[in-house]
This record gives structure tokens, C-alpha cells and sequence, in this order.
């Protein structure tokens, strides 16, 4: 084998020969991966079509002289300097299980090219929205942890959260299917402690040397800067259908996780297994766990698309609200616990981040609240310079070998030094530690607190000298993890199967929820103009279940290809949403539709009911100001049919009167606020001849699901604030026929 560069084109090794379809064999058995189901995978990545659409290397010429350095010639993946890469999949660690190596040059010169990418917007969680509150501890943790904040319930800890999306520039729209960032800072006494999640529970990829890649395949195509906010292209299933072990992630972001009803009535989770370590130095494997009091609920993605037209700011608008009007967000936190002695008996790799711990094998034990309760003083002060990272840690909680948390130890910091020129970030009012904070570095841009004295170093003997702290003093002693191994680029046999869970996560699934997934899939892979791609995920699809390709593939008119699903997982009821209980109907907005001429004690009786159940209730008539009631009372209007949408509400009711029904009746777009959310399953309620509206909506279907209707107010409250706590009545069947 030639290894001079004019040879690079022909410059071929045995494990890069081509297969039919343009594909190596390499990246054949990288996609195979170590599950069952593999077969199917490398027969749907055969086809002339992937042959003829993948690039052709022509032989080099004679160079001409350049404008610049050429970034996409040759044949072979090289550095910035390049250097060819031989190994573009794995971060160089200690061990296929150990941690991940500084001297690693090509992985650290990629991620910190791709953490400089975007000026000034985050390259990710672009768009978010924060908040101030609490956190308390239930009981003291101190038997896993010598953190003081878990071990400390007198403790009221301040915390500051970002919720964000993250696929979409600063100025897309919340309601976009995507992940969600949920992140966590934590003032605690000993320092901050950052937990940096999301609101689905595992993600994409094992290794952080491919992050630059997912994110550029998601984000809009270079050439045309389209699609925003969408993985409904091109480059984003084609990057995923080469990478099996993202079918997992791919689960849940086709299903109602990736388009939450709100911040509110979300899940957060730390996606990574940390290390909890105590005063004895013994170590303790968690999962980090947020649950919402609400309880969670979603949009379905009609709502979705709706709402990115009529409301862009949706999310943020309900976060700002509800801690307004002093409904605060509230969050258990859970953890998941597990020995490091027990690890290696996990039937799974507990270190993969595509990876999640059942429930129903590890409990998740509520542990504290967080309580947000204070909205910014200044947006950009606070929610847009706050910079978090992985490894803000405190004593009592450290890392692990996961590869991707080692890769996001570098990158977070790296981003945080992109955004903003500088590492005095700390100094800004929303990063600064709430504990004592006593160092040596100064200056450079944004540094306005420098020590004071003569001396800038330690040791001296000539001005103040701070002391390094012991464990027992209070100072953060990493956990001495044994570590051995040759160095190489490769991953952990354990970490081969990519299939086993994401059939686990949609057997868990409702009927509802399966449809909504199948749904799903079809509107983004029905957008992929590539049949090759198109093949290749409905292989991995049929390593997952059988219904779910068989339904997929006939919606974009393909074959249906074989598999083998791992049916056998079973099914764990912690990951259906619809099988988790909602407590009640708090945080629920529901729209009164009402005119002049309405029933004003049944205004004011269903209004009561809902503020009672902590809800809340808009009154939308068909002009601003005041309507007129039935007695001359006026009541307020806070918004109208022209400039409000029923996906913007949780619920609808129709109270009684004479005149306002028969003007909503004959009111266009109040007759289409009532069919809509009829369509979306929501709870609507009449009563008396409100009820006429409903019928000249909705003719015979009345007496639907989550449809109430009583002869008063007062009488039908409270069967509707039970409909309001269900937030979907799937059982309504007719909701297809209605006319929109």
C-alpha cells in the first residue's frame, strides 16, 4: 500500500473496500452493530441508488496554486494540520471502558472547532428561557454523598434554570419536535454544581468525537441554510441511519416527549451516570431525574405546528406566567441508585449514554424539590449569559467513564470560552459561586475583580496564602477509579446492542403513543429525498418492531424488510406518558367562549371552579374591552376570536345566555375554537343552552369523551375539572370527522 499523498484517491486498506451501495465495509459493520437484527440492517444498505448518489474521488492533478487550504480533497478524513484520521468514531481512552485521554489532538481539535462555530448564539440550546427558585432535600444523602446540599434538609440551595430547545436558532419557535435542554445551577455552600440534561433521558451517540457531526446533520443544510428547527431532511437520516445507536434517542424524539405541553409538564434527566461518593470514599453510580409535579403531558403536532405560526413564544410565555401569577413550577428530584460493585451486573452498559436504567429494575427515589419562583430581572443578563458545564462539580459528586460525558468535561468549557472571549464568564451576576471564592487567575477581557497586593502566585511567603483543603476540610477529591489498559480508539463490546431499548421504550407505549410515533416517522422520512436512506432506516426500524416498519414502509411505498426484534425485553410502564398519573387540573388554562347577553353566575361559578383546582381561565368574546352580561354586570375580556387560537388553551367551556349563544353560533371561528380542540381531544364543557354551541359545532357528538354538559354551572364544574385533570380524552371517537 502507496502512502505518499499523490496517492491518496487509490490509497485504499483492506477495511475501507467499497460494498455495493458506495458504503465501506467498515461503516457496514459499524452500522451492523453488536444486536440482534444486524442481517436486516446490511441488506436495507445495499442498492444501486446509494451506489450512484455517494461522492466519486477523482485523481488528483497537478496542484494549482490556492486561494486557501483545500478542506475537501483527497480521499481520507485528516486534522486541520492534515494528518490522516484513522479512527473517526472513538476518543482515545485507557481501556475500551476507561476514561478518555487529553493527548487525544484530533478529538480536541474537532470539538473545539465545532464549540467556535456560532458568534455569539449557543452552537446548540440556542433558544431558551430561565428561571430562579430552591432546592431542598428531603433527608440527608450523607450514606451516598458528602455534598452538602444532598445532605443538608435545613438547606435551601438557589438554583437557577435554563430550559431550551436544541436544534433551532434564537429565533425559531418553541413548539418545534426536538429534545429539550433542562439545566440545572445549583449556588450551593461548597461551589456550583451544574447538572447539564435534557428532558429525554439518553441521546444519540456513545462518544463525543461524533457530536460535531450530529449536530451538523441536524442543523438546516449548509448549501441552503434549510430546514430551521427540523430534522426533516436529508442529512439528518442519513447521518442517523449510519449510526444504529442512535435508534434509541430516535424513539423518543418521534414520540410526544419531543413536543411538551410546557416547561412545567416536562421530565429533566442528568442523561449521564454520575458518581455519588461518601465520607468513607465509597462510590455510588446515579441517574439525576426530574419530575414535574403536573405531571407530564404533551401537544399532539397538529397543536405543534399550529402554535409555532400563532405563538412562537409559547413555552416561554408559560413559564413567565405561571411563576407571575405565583403557580410556581414545581420538580421532585429522583435519583437512581446503584453501587459500583453492582455495576457489572446490569444487563446493560451502564456507562452508554443511549442507554437508560429501567425503573422498574432500579427505582427512581424522590429526594428533593426544586421550586422555581422568581422570573429574570433581564433576559440577557441572566438566561443568556448564564454558562453552564459538566464539570462544575462539588465534593461528593464526580464523573465517570462514560465517553461522552469525558468529551463534554472539554467541550462545555471550550463553548463557554467561545461565547464569551474570555474565561471571566465567572464573574458575570448569574455564574458567580454563592461560596467563597480565593484564586490566583486574573486579567484578560471582562475582568474587573483582580486580587488585590503584591503577589499573583502560589506557593509564596510574601502575601496571602490560601491553603489547599483536604476531603475532610472540604476540598474536592477526585474518586480514585482504577484505570488500566493499552490506549486505543474502540469501544466497549457492552456498548453493541442498539436496538434492545428502543423496542423496550415503544412496547411501553400506549396504543396512542405508537400511533403518534409511526405518525411521526412517516411526515420525516416522507421528507427525505434519498430512496438509499430511506432503505436503511426502515432496515433499523425492523430491528425494533415489526408493526412499526410495516406501517412506516407503507406510507412511503417502499418494501417492507425483515428483522429481528428483541421483543423479549418486555415493557416498563415508567416510560409511557400516558400511563403515568396526573394529579390534577393544576396549571390547566382554559378559554370561556362567551358574548354579550351571557349568563354572568355562570361566568362566575365556572370560573370559580377552575381557580379552585388551580387552574386558570380566559374569557374570549368577539372584541376586546368588556362584554355585557345577561343582569348588566360587565365582565372582562382577555381575548378575542381574531387574535387567539383554541391550541393555545388546555380546555373550552360554553357557558349559558341567551343572546351569546346565538352569537357564537353564528360566529365562524368560534364555531371552529370549539372543533379544533374537539379534534385535539380536549375537555369541553356547557352548560344550560351553551350547549347549542356545542351542537352546532359538533352535531350528534356531545355525548363524546371528555365532552360534559350540565343544566348549570355549578352542577357541571366539577365533572369538567375531572375532564380538565385527564388534559386528553383518546377514547373520543369522532374526532376525526369533525370538519376543522
Amino acid at each position: 500500500m502507496t502512502t505518499g499523498p499523490a496517492d491518496d484517491a487509490a490509497d485504499i486498506g483492506s477495511h475501507d473496500v467499497e460494498e455495493p451501495g458506495g458504503l465501506s465495509r467498515r461503516q457496514l459493520l459499524q452500522g451492523a452493530g453488536a444486536a440482534a437484527g444486524a442481517i436486516a440492517v446490511g441488506a436495507a444498505m445495499t442498492g444501486g441508488e446509494a451506489a450512484a448518489a455517494a461522492p466519486t474521488a477523482a485523481a488528483p492533478t497537478a496542484a494549482a496554486p490556492a486561494a486557501g487550504p483545500p478542506v475537501a480533497s483527497g480521499r481520507f478524513l485528516t486534522t486541520n494540520q492534515g494528518v490522516r484520521i484513522s479512527d473517526n468514531q472513538n476518543t482515545l481512552r485507557a481501556g475500551t471502558r476507561g476514561p478518555s485521554l487529553l493527548e487525544d489532538f484530533a478529538f480536541r481539535e474537532k470539538i473545539m472547532h465545532f464549540d467556535h462555530e456560532r458568534i455569539p448564539e449557543r452552537a446548540v440550546h440556542a433558544r431558551g428561557s430561565g428561571a430562579h427558585g430552591v432546592f431542598r432535600v428531603y433527608r440527608s444523602l450523607s450514606q451516598y454523598t458528602t455534598a452538602a446540599f444532598l445532605t443538608d434538609p435545613s438547606a435551601a440551595t438557589p438554583v437557577f434554570v435554563r430550559f431550551s430547545t436544541v436544534n433551532g436558532s434564537r429565533g425559531s419557535a418553541d413548539t418545534a419536535r426536538d429534545a429539550r435542554g433542562f439545566a440545572t445551577k445549583f449556588y450551593t455552600s461548597e461551589g456550583v454544581f451544574d447538572l447539564v440534561g435534557n428532558n429525554i433521558p439518553v441521546f444519540f451517540i456513545q462518544d463525543a468525537i461524533k457530536f460535531p457531526d450530529l449536530v451538523h446533520s441536524f442543523k438546516p443544510e449548509p448549501h441552503n441554510e434549510i430546514p430551521q428547527a427540523s430534522t426533516a431532511h436529508d442529512n439528518f437520516w442519513d447521518f442517523i441511519s449510519l449510526t444504529p445507536e442512535s435508534m434509541h434517542m430516535v424513539m423518543w424524539t418521534m414520540s410526544d416527549r419531543a413536543i411538551p405541553r410546557s416547561y412545567r409538564t416536562m421530565e429533566g434527566f442528568g442523561v449521564h451516570t454520575f458518581r455519588l461518593v461518601n465520607a468513607r470514599g465509597e462510590s455510588t453510580l446515579v441517574k439525576w431525574h426530574w419530575k414535574p409535579l403536573l405531571g407530564i403531558s404533551s401537544l399532539v403536532w397538529p397543536e405543534a405546528h399550529k402554535l409555532m405560526g400563532i405563538d412562537a413564544d409559547y413555552h416561554r410565555r408559560d413559564l413567565w406566567d405561571a411563576i407571575a401569577t405565583r403557580n410556581y413550577p414545581e420538580y421532585e428530584l429522583a435519583l437512581q441508585l446503584l453501587p459500583e460493585a453492582e455495576a457489572d451486573r446490569a444487563p446493560f452498559d451502564v456507562l452508554d449514554s443511549t442507554k437508560i436504567w429501567p425503573e422498574e429494575l432500579i427505582p427512581a427515589q424522590r429526594v428533593g424539590r426544586l421550586t422555581l419562583n422568581r422570573n429574570p430581572d433581564n433576559f440577557f443578563e441572566e438566561t443568556e449569559q448564564s454558562a453552564f458545564h459538566i464539570g462544575h462539580l462539588v465534593p461528593g459528586i464526580d464523573a465517570t467513564e462514560d465517553p461522552l460525558f469525558q468529551g463534554r468535561l472539554f467541550s462545555y468549557l471550550d463553548t463557554q470560552l467561545n461565547r464569551f472571549g474570555t474565561p471571566n464568564f465567572s464573574q458575570l451576576p448569574i455564574n458567580q459561586p454563592r461560596s467563597a471564592v480565593n484564586t490566583f487567575n486574573q486579567d484578560g477581557f471582562m475582568r474587573y475583580d483582580n486580587r488585590p497586593g503584591k503577589v499573583n502566585y502560589e506557593p509564596n511567603s510574601l502575601g496571602d496564602r490560601p491553603r489547599e483543603a483536604n476531603a475532610a476540610q472540604g476540598g474536592f477529591v477526585s474518586y480514585a477509579a482504577p484505570v488500566s489498559g493499552r490506549k486505543v480508539r474502540s469501544r466497549a463490546e457492552s456498548f453493541g446492542d442498539h436496538y434492545s431499548q428502543a423496542t423496550l421504550f415503544f412496547q411501553s407505549q400506549t396504543e396512542r403513543e405508537k400511533k403518534h410515533i409511526v405518525m411521526a416517522l412517516q411526515f420525516e422520512l416522507s421528507k427525505v429525498q434519498s430512496t438509499a436512506v430511506r432503505q436503511r432506516m426502515l432496515g433499523h426500524l425492523a430491528n425494533i418492531d415489526a408493526r412499526l416498519v410495516r406501517e412506516v414502509a407503507t406510507a412511503l411505498g417502499m418494501p417492507v424488510p425483515s428483522g429481528r426484534p428483541n421483543t423479549a425485553v418486555g415493557t416498563s410502564p415508567a416510560l409511557s406518558e400516558e400511563s403515568l398519573p396526573r394529579p390534577s387540573a393544576k396549571g390547566r388554562l382554559v378559554a370561556i367562549l362567551a358574548a354579550d347577553g351571557v349568563d354572568g353566575a355562570d361566568v362566575t361559578a365556572i370560573k370559580a371552579a377552575i381557580t379552585k383546582a388551580k387552574a386558570a381561565s380566559h374569557v374570549i368574546a368577539p372584541h376586546l374591552g368588556a362584554i355585557t352580561a345577561a343582569g348588566g354586570s360587565e365582565i372582562a375580556v382577555n381575548a378575542t376570536f381574531f387574535n387567539s387560537e383554541s391550541v393555545q388553551y388546555d380546555a373550552v367551556y360554553v357557558p349559558s345566555g341567551g343572546t351569546s349563544v346565538a352569537a357564537l353560533r353564528g360566529n365562524a371561528e368560534a364555531l371552529h375554537f370549539v372543533r379544533e380542540a374537539f379534534k385535539h381531544y380536549k375537555p369541553i364543557g356547557a352548560d344550560g343552552d351553551g350547549e347549542g354551541l356545542l351542537s352546532a359545532a359538533l352535531g350528534s357528538r356531545t355525548g363524546e369523551a371528555g365532552v360534559v354538559v350540565g343544566r348549570t354551572a355549578s352542577s357541571t364544574a366539577s365533572a369538567f375539572v375531572e375532564a380538565l385533570t385527564a388534559h386528553r380524552h383518546w377514547a373520543r371517537s369522532g374526532a376525526g370527522d369533525v370538519p376543522a
